[in-house]
């Protein structure tokens, strides 16, 4: 009696054996032909790429459960085993197929991967490069980081709606009020290389901002306000920055930025034109719709 079961157990084990073969037997070809749908050229289906992965699992199981269960009967069972070398042999293959058909549509994957990170990329220096006339967001800056940073900050502008964090530092800290639109602020700091570098050492910027030695006796940078405040706000701030850190041999100027449009002004001719006229120890607001291409400023300049 406890042989006869031992046997039986034996003949489930292989008919567990050649149901797995005739599963692997009948699916591969659909997984073959579902990963020839997917080539570099083509726009792929994530439900697709989803659905050959989870085969793919599936598959793999099998071919893991055959191979168990093979063990098992060469084993403990090797008197009641009856070996199949076809059925092995097909089993083998299967494996081979298997691990080459995936690995090449893992490896279309990373190709189209690589292809849209090489576009995207392409794309973000072709529009920092490009910059409008002399303005635009390609020409604020000189390193490449911060003139993607800007065009960054420019998406979140229209994209992002987040509260700005209690704790952050910086110039704005604690500034923030209302709720309101998001906006920008361009700034210069012009004059002594000592009180440039001593500003730029000491002053704690937030994660998105950005802040650029442009020339020896230049900074440039970038405030991203998540919230609303108010230009005359920030200029007390760096009013009394400049204050603490030699206000008689710096001046500043700062632009008030609303909307990506007026990233296409002429910024550079801005900046040439403003800084002469602002003394040493002052922090002056333009609005940049003032600007003209020109060179005037409208009645809303202050």
């Amino acid at each position: 009696m406890e042989k006869d079961r031992t046997e039986r157990y034996a003949e489930s084990l292989q008919r567990m054996i050649r149901n797995d073969y005739q599963y692997l037997k009948e699916t591969i070809p659909d997984f073959q032909e579902l990963c020839r749908l997917v080539t570099p050229e083509k726009n792929v289906p994530s439900k697709l790429v989803s659905d050959i992965r989870e085969m793919y699992k599936e598959l793999r199981n099998r071919l893991a459960e055959i191979n168990g269960v093979k063990q098992l009967l060469q084993g403990k069972y090797h008197a009641y085993y009856r070996r199949d070398p076809l059925l092995d042999k097909e089993v083998m293959e299967f494996g081979f197929i298997l691990k080459n058909t995936y690995t090449r549509f893992e490896s279309v994957m990373l190709q189209k991967q690589k292809q849209e990170w090489r576009k995207s990329k392409e794309k973000e220096q072709e529009q920092a490069q490009t910059g409008k006339d002399q303005g635009g967001p390609g020409k604020w800056f000189r390193s490449s980081e911060n003139q993607m940073g800007l065009w960054k900050a420019l998406r979140l502008l229209k994209e992002l709606d987040y509260e700005a964090r209690s704790e952050e530092m910086g110039p704005e800290r604690r500034l923030t009020g209302e709720s309101g639109p998001r906006s920008l602020t361009l700034f210069v700091l012009a004059g002594e290389v000592e009180s440039l570098d001593r500003f730029q050492t000491t002053v704690r910027f937030r994660e998105h901002d950005l802040l650029e030695r442009y020339g020896p006796h230049e900074l440039r940078g970038l405030l991203v306000h998540l919230r609303a405040i108010s230009p005359s706000q920030l200029q007390k701030v760096f009013e009394r920055l400049l204050e603490e850190r030699g206000k008689a041999l710096l001046k500043c100027l700062l632009l008030p930025i609303q909307s990506e449009k007026e990233m296409d002004q002429d910024l550079n001719g801005l900046v040439l034109a403003t800084l002469p006229k602002i003394a040493e120890g002052e922090v002056r607001i333009v609005l940049v719709s003032s600007w003209s291409k020109v060179g005037s400023f409208g009645p809303d300049s202050a």
